[in-house]
């Protein structure tokens, strides 16, 4: 008698735009297509259509009614993103300023009507909460705030984590905190690590027409991507960044181009990028309009190094084996962040500061951006190399692990 794999759902924040979260379903569902013939579905917390910028069409989890699926949360800082958060995130960002200011009270009861539930980490799902799911997987998830969120919203996430089939998570900080509560993970690198395996050739299609292609013209001599978010919007950090920025464009003979790496609510805020590079003097500023991940990706991968405070920036320049350096406010090094978790996790790097030719800082502040992309140049590049082939191998082996083969 043949048997069939139950269809698999992949289930995660790909429901707004977030640079990481919308490639996180397309590299699992690729993994699992190496596998066989098997259904996959994509579910979030709403309704979404997100294709037009490389993501998917998003089914609402609390809709899927099919009689047995297995469950896979395929990543993302989930374990600490509250009702609150998640709700927010989930709006336009004109609607989302007049909700902030708006509900300054009872927040939980208006996030819960938005999402038609009650779940205080709604996306972290159990076999209790979906009925439909007879195997439930975590595969390399974070929460490295976990402890610093509220009681109940701990005692949810570790109950569910505890009642799960499978747990992975993506840094050792966030492992560390599920063990003192007896909760078991495994590690397992980010997959955006196998986008540069698995998605190459449209990267490479993205890179050669339309507007990563004129961005490349106009570098010649190459380009420092860069991005931040919105947190580093007030006029004097920009001022500083803008600074910093042109003393790397003048040392190393660089374009800089900027980009979002995401469009959701508290993320990234293209009058941020602008006011920057107004404030800029080096001759060769430029900005990448699309929101598309495979223009992103493309970007980053033909560049000659990245800055900026996305992780999954980072991430994609170390699947294209390039320098890079995360941009953190001071309080961020004082405190756990996914960033910092992530890098001490999978990299030989340092936190911040004493920057030398064998290691490149994981991070930096505003004033440390010129010597932080002087350290991460300096890095061979065959070090860079064997460290994402290195990665690429971890992240198959882990979703091999994590993932099931049911019949």
């Amino acid at each position: 008698m043949t048997t069939h794999p139950l269809p698999a759902v992949l289930f995660g924040a790909f429901d707004r735009h977030n640079f990481g979260d919308l490639l996180f379903p397309h590299v699992a569902a690729r993994l699992l297509a190496a596998r066989g013939d098997r259904a996959v579905q994509m579910a979030g917390l709403a309704a979404r259509d997100l294709r037009a910028q490389g993501g998917h069409r998003v089914t609402p989890l609390v809709q899927l009614r099919d009689a047995a699926f297995d469950l896979i949360h395929v990543g993302g800082e989930i374990l600490s993103c509250d009702a609150w958060d998640a709700a927010v995130m989930l709006q336009s960002p004109a609607d989302a300023q007049r909700i902030i200011a708006s509900q300054r009270h009872a927040r939980l009861e208006w996030a819960q009507r938005v999402l038609g539930m009650r779940d205080l980490a709604p996306y972290v799902a159990s076999k209790r909460t979906v009925p439909g799911a007879a195997h439930v997987a975590f595969h390399a998830v974070g929460g490295v705030e976990l402890d610093e969120r509220p009681g109940a919203l701990r005692d949810e996430v570790l109950a569910r984590l505890a009642s799960a089939d499978a747990v992975s998570v993506r840094d050792v900080h966030t492992q560390r905190l599920l063990a003192k509560s007896g909760v078991e993970a495994r590690l397992a690198p980010d997959n955006a690590l196998l986008v540069a395996e698995l998605f190459g050739d449209t990267i490479r299609e993205h890179a050669a027409h339309g507007a990563v292609a004129r961005i490349r013209e106009a570098a010649p001599r190459g380009y420092l991507a860069v991005q931040f978010n919105a947190t580093f919007g007030d006029d004097a950090t920009l001022a500083r960044i803008a600074a910093q920025l042109d003393h790397v464009a003048d040392a190393h003979d660089l374009a800089v181009v900027f980009f979002r790496a995401g469009a959701a609510p508290w993320h990234d805020d293209l009058s941020c990028l602008q006011r920057t590079a107004a404030r800029m003097r080096a001759p060769r500023v430029q900005m990448l309009g699309s929101l598309n991940i495979w223009d992103i990706c493309a970007l980053i991968a033909g560049s000659r190094a990245y800055l900026g405070s996305s992780l999954h920036g980072r991430i994609i320049a170390m699947a294209y084996a390039l320098p890079r350096v995360n941009l953190l406010h001071d309080q961020d090094f004082a405190r756990p962040c996914k960033q910092l978790a992530f890098a001490e996790t999978w990299e030989d790097a340092i936190p911040s500061g004493a920057f030398n030719a064998t290691h490149a800082p994981a991070a930096v502040r505003v004033g440390e951006i010129a010597d932080g992309i002087d350290a991460a140049l300096s890095v061979p590049s065959a070090r860079l190399t064997r460290l994402a082939a290195r990665l690429a191998t971890l992240c198959r082996d882990a979703f091999q692990t994590v993932v099931p083969v049911t019949g």
